[in-house]
């Protein structure tokens, strides 16, 4: 990542904050980003690999492309 996508990854963070009680990062184990797709991706699978929710992905515009949620049914 460069300068801009850095400066996007923080101004995504600080909304995130600010919007808590509608916080689609929480439970975050990693952050990568996408150059192809430009959005960074929230991923909720703990390090072993077991995971139970498809990630967050925010665009470098802070648009919430998906909020992420269950992969498993009730």
């Amino acid at each position: 990542m460069g300068r801009k996508e850095i400066e996007a990854l923080v101004a995504v963070l600080q909304e995130q904050l600010r919007c808590w009680d509608d916080n689609v990062v929480v439970g975050t184990w990693t952050i990568t980003y996408s150059r192809d797709s430009g959005a960074f991706q929230f991923e909720k699978c703990e390090l072993g690999g077991y995971c139970e929710e498809r990630p967050s992905v925010i665009s470098v515009e802070g648009k919430v492309v998906d909020r992420g949620g269950p992969l498993l049914g009730d």
